[in-house]
């Protein structure tokens, strides 16, 4: 299940939901929310086809507030816990072969039935082996759904403890939460390796802009390089200084990514652009690249969508406070980046993914994490995953 999150309240509210014991209804139409701050309860009421809320927020702002958000957010959890089963079940493809010999003559043998729920069996009329196919899941014990409905959760900013609750209390699901750090270490990995071979057809304009991030306590910097048409996140760097060389790799990474230069490359003031522009893109022959620097917010070429986009980031690190330590941060920030170019609609894009908009149409389907997980686990061999360098000692 994905829940679409556009603004901070809609976070908060589900941070609510997810906590536990925050919401008390008293009729269909009546709920009673925590407040956050320790001051008692707030009434949340349906009025028609509008909710009302007795929080300040709702009064004096007149805006959907957090609590209305929580509540919402559970009416739909409800809705969806009667009508559907979490369970998983496996179907049949036209080009399923024998895992062992490859071979096509095979027949369907029930299921196998476990606590994920049920998945299809096969058996090789050739080698008169039996097998199962769980493309991306196979010795894996928690179920597909609740896995990637753990990472879409902790992608929109919510914690891992408070995932935990939430499995637990709307799915009867036990799981720990170091369990779903590896979930998200693992499936990171492999998303990154697949991704990465894909070009996407990009515009001649990028902006670039850094931010600081807290890791394990200390200011770090985060670097960003986004497309101006179809807001795709080229590169993301982490550095814990703001000089030539932190820079210039991101350029690097980005015109990797992208397998071609820009028109023009739009950043701030910061003298190490210029030095690290220079060695990445100044050329005597024409077509050159162009940097505009000094870019205001009421000029044209302004850095306005790569600001929202670290807007967006800080929701989610305010939530989860900090990241853990300096190798589990950049994992983060590479599933971020799949979360945001291949799984978050944006609103600017008519609801499509970046991805989409640059040529990338995967057509994932509803539940976007389990098919570019089962995807990519199609594409790259196991050997191929680079070693664990995932510190869940400190989740």
């Amino acid at each position: 299940m994905v829940i679409m999150i556009e603004d901070a309240r809609e976070i908060r509210g589900l941070a609510i939901l997810a906590m536990g014991n925050q919401i008390r209804r008293i009729n269909s139409s009546a709920y009673h929310v925590r407040s956050q701050s320790g001051n008692g309860w707030y009434s949340v009421e349906k009025e028609g086809l509008e909710w009302k809320c007795s929080c300040p927020d709702f009064i004096y702002r007149n805006t959907v507030c957090k609590h209305i958000h929580a509540v919402q957010f559970s009416l739909n959890l409800r809705e969806r816990i009667s009508s559907e089963n979490l369970g998983f079940e496996y179907s049949c493809e036209d080009n399923t072969s024998c895992k062992y010999c490859n071979s096509s003559n095979i027949i369907k043998l029930g299921f196998r039935c476990n606590k994920r729920g049920n998945v299809q069996r096969y058996l090789c009329k050739d080698c008169r082996r039996k097998f199962s196919i769980n493309t991306g899941f196979e010795k894996t014990k928690g179920d597909p759904k609740v896995i990637t409905l753990a990472m879409d959760l902790y992608f929109k900013g919510v914690s891992l403890r408070k995932i935990v609750d939430h499995l637990k209390q709307f799915y009867g699901v036990k799981v720990t939460h170091v369990a779903i750090l590896k979930w998200i270490q693992k499936y990171t990995r492999l998303m990154k390796l697949y991704v990465e071979g894909l070009k996407p057809e990009v515009s001649g304009i990028w902006h670039t802009d850094e931010m600081t991030v807290n890791i394990n306590g200390e200011f770090n910097w985060l670097w960003n390089l986004m497309d101006h048409d179809t807001r795709f996140l080229l590169a993301s760097q982490i550095s814990k200084k703001r000089e030539i060389e932190d820079a210039r790799k991101v350029f690097a990474e980005a015109k990797t990514v992208a397998n071609n230069k820009p028109d023009f490359v739009v950043t701030d003031g910061l003298r190490a652009y210029q030095d690290a522009f220079n060695k990445e893109f100044f050329t005597l022959r024409s077509p050159r690249t162009q940097h505009v620097r000094l870019a205001g917010l009421a000029k044209a070429d302004n850095n306005n969508m790569v600001e929202r986009l670290q807007g967006t980031i800080r929701e989610r690190n305010k939530v989860m406070r900090a990241l853990d330590n300096d190798k589990s941060a950049p994992k983060i920030i590479d599933g971020f980046k799949e979360y945001y170019n291949f799984i978050r609609p944006h609103m600017s894009l008519n609801g499509k993914t970046p991805a989409e908009v640059a040529g990338i149409n995967l057509k994932l389907g509803q539940n976007k994490w389990l098919s570019l997980i089962q995807r990519s686990a199609k594409n790259i061999e196991p050997r191929k995953l680079p070693p664990e360098d995932f510190n869940p000692a400190n989740p």
